[in-house]
C-alpha cells in the first residue's frame, strides 16, 4: 500500500513478500548499513527467515499510528526496486519502551542505492508530510562517525545541534533538528 510518493518514489509499508523480505534481510544483514543503527535489537540479521519478524516488529511498532508514522520501503518508482527504509516516528526515551513526543525522520539504504538523493528526497517528502498536521519540529539522530547521514541531514536544511543523550536508551548521537517554517 502507498503511502505517500515523489517524482521518483513511492513510500509504502514493507509487504511479506518473497521480494520485500529478500531486501530487507539484504539491507539488515549488512555491517555497513547495520554498524550506523547503534543498539537496534536483533541487528544484524544472520538468517534471511529473521527478515519476516523484522517487517512484523515494524508494522507491531507502528501499528496504532495509521499512515502518519511508520517504517516504509523506499521503491524507486521506474524500476520497483526498493533501495531502503525510511522512518517517521516517536523517537523513544532514554527509557526505550517510552516514546517521547520528538518526531524522527531516519533513512536505511542499501549499499547499491547510496549517492543517488534517495534518502534525501524520501525524507523531505516524509517531513513536509509532517509538518503539515503541525508539529512544531522534527529530528534526525545519527551515530557518530556517519557522515553520510550527516549530509542528508544538512541537505534537508536541519541545523547540527550537537551530541545529545536524550534518545534510544541514553546512546550518544549527533542530533539534527528542522523547525516547521
Amino acid at each position: 500500500m502507498t503511502v505517500f510518493s515523489t517524482e521518483r518514489l513511492i513510500l509504502r509499508d514493507w509487504s511479506g513478500s518473497r521480494t520485500d523480505l529478500d531486501r530487507v534481510y539484504d539491507i539488515y544483514s549488512r555491517p555497513e548499513v547495520v554498524r550506523w543503527l547503534g543498539t537496534a535489537p536483533g541487528l544484524p540479521l544472520t538468517d534471511p527467515a529473521q527478515a519476516v519478524e523484522r517487517v512484523r516488529y515494524w508494522h507491531a511498532r507502528h501499528a496504532g499510528h495509521g499512515d502518519r508514522y511508520g517504517t516504509w520501503a523506499i521503491e524507486r518508482r521506474d524500476t520497483g526496486l526498493v533501495v531502503g527504509s525510511l522512518l517517521l516516528k516517536p523517537l523513544p526515551g532514554r527509557d526505550e519502551s517510552v516514546p517521547t513526543t520528538d518526531i524522527e525522520v531516519g533513512w536505511h539504504l542499501h549499499p547499491d542505492s547510496w549517492g543517488h538523493g534517495y534518502a534525501t528526497e524520501a525524507a523531505r517528502a516524509a517531513v513536509t508530510r509532517e509538518f503539515a498536521t503541525g508539529t512544531p519540529q522534527i529530528w534526525a539522530v545519527v551515530a557518530p562517525g556517519n557522515d553520510a547521514s550527516m549530509a542528508v541531514a544538512r541537505r534537508l536544511g536541519m541545523t547540527h545541534v550537537g551530541r545529545r543523550t536524550d534518545w534510544y536508551g541514553g546512546e550518544e548521537l549527533e542530533a539534527f533538528v528542522l523547525r516547521r517554517g
